[in-house]
């Protein structure tokens, strides 16, 4: 029975590793994440099958015949036995550990050319900054969508403004916990081009469904064309700048006709701020506590967003949002 149960695991094992369970693997990490992965598995499925084909075998072989009252006979230990079954758990959890050891170490190796990615989290938007490229008035590139060159190892930097949240892309498969006062790391070489989600795994609040962004990866030229357009932006400003501004980061939250957005979490803005000046939308952007909507809770939407978000473009956020509701005077 015990070479029933091995055979068994093992024809089990290899229909689990031939049916596509994960996403598509779309970076250097994920194929060692997923080796580690099946390790895992094969092992767990074989040992099931051996533990339930010999539990199995022994309650048909040695089960008491009808109308038999009697206690079992007494069962002396197997000094033997014990030894087996504590001996091979214990290398195969030993196995397990060295092997995850090694597969993390080979998926944190960076390379000398690496390039770094500072990843914000608030409730309930990313934020993507690249120090090492300049827009309009010296300050580095932020953008609330992730865009990548496929083939360079990305080291992501990752913090948090307010509560828990955790950036996965499972395409990577690589997750890091975004902790308030603390950065974590992790490191990312995508290998194939195309557009991903950026998902929050941690429970952080009334958005935390929605708290997604998107990952591109796009080729070495095309990723320098993406750069050249974000500073063609920055230095154009105003509606222009606003309008992706708040796509980017607002519109998880809140509908917006002229954005295409539907986020629910938030007030219509299409409806509230029909009429409505521009100092009164700067003011419920960087105190949203001073007029709560009607139906809504205080506290949902951060208060940091004048911290966050610079003066150019939290002007250019009001002047779109003007704009696109058709509201008063500026």
């Amino acid at each position: 029975m015990t070479l029933v149960g091995v055979a068994v695991g093992v024809a089990l094992a290899v229909v689990a590793v031939f049916i596509p369970w994960l996403p598509d693997a779309a970076s250097e990490q994920a194929d060692i994440v997923d080796s580690v992965y099946w390790v895992v598995t094969i092992i767990c499925v074989v040992v099931f099958a051996v533990v339930a084909g010999v539990s199995a075998y022994a309650v048909y072989k040695f089960r008491a015949p009808p109308g038999d009252m009697d206690d079992g006979s007494p069962i002396h230990g197997h000094t033997g036995l014990e030894i087996v079954w504590t001996l091979i758990p214990t290398i195969l959890v030993t196995g397990i550990a060295v092997y995850s050891g090694v597969a993390l170490a080979q998926s944190e190796e960076l390379p000398p050319d690496h390039r770094i990615i500072e990843v914000s989290s608030q409730q309930f938007a990313w934020t993507f900054t690249y120090p090492d490229i300049e827009v309009e008035g010296g300050r580095p590139l932020s953008s609330g969508e992730l865009v990548v060159p496929i083939d360079q190892t990305i080291r992501f930097e990752i913090t948090s403004k307010d509560v828990i949240h955790s950036f996965w892309v499972p395409e990577w498969r690589m997750k890091q916990d975004a902790v308030q006062g603390i950065t974590t790391h992790t490191t990312v070489k995508p290998t194939e081009l195309g557009t991903f989600p950026v998902i929050c795994t941690e429970l952080c609040g009334l958005g935390h469904a929605l708290m997604r962004s998107r990952a591109r990866v796009l080729s070495e030229a095309d990723f320098q064309a993406w750069v050249e357009e974000q500073k063609r932006l920055a230095r154009e400003g105003g509606a222009i700048q606003g309008k992706e501004l708040f796509t980017q980061q607002c519109g998880s939250c809140h509908t917006l006709a002229d954005a295409g957005t539907t986020g629910e979490v938030g007030p219509n803005l299409d409806e509230v701020l029909q009429g409505v000046d521009a100092d009164f939308i700067m003011e419920s952007i960087v105190d949203p506590s001073a007029e709560i909507a009607p139906g809504f809770q205080d506290g949902v939407m951060p208060g940091n967003y004048g911290e966050m978000f610079t003066e150019p473009q939290l002007q250019g956020l009001v002047e779109y949002l003007v704009n696109a509701t058709e509201g008063g005077a500026q």
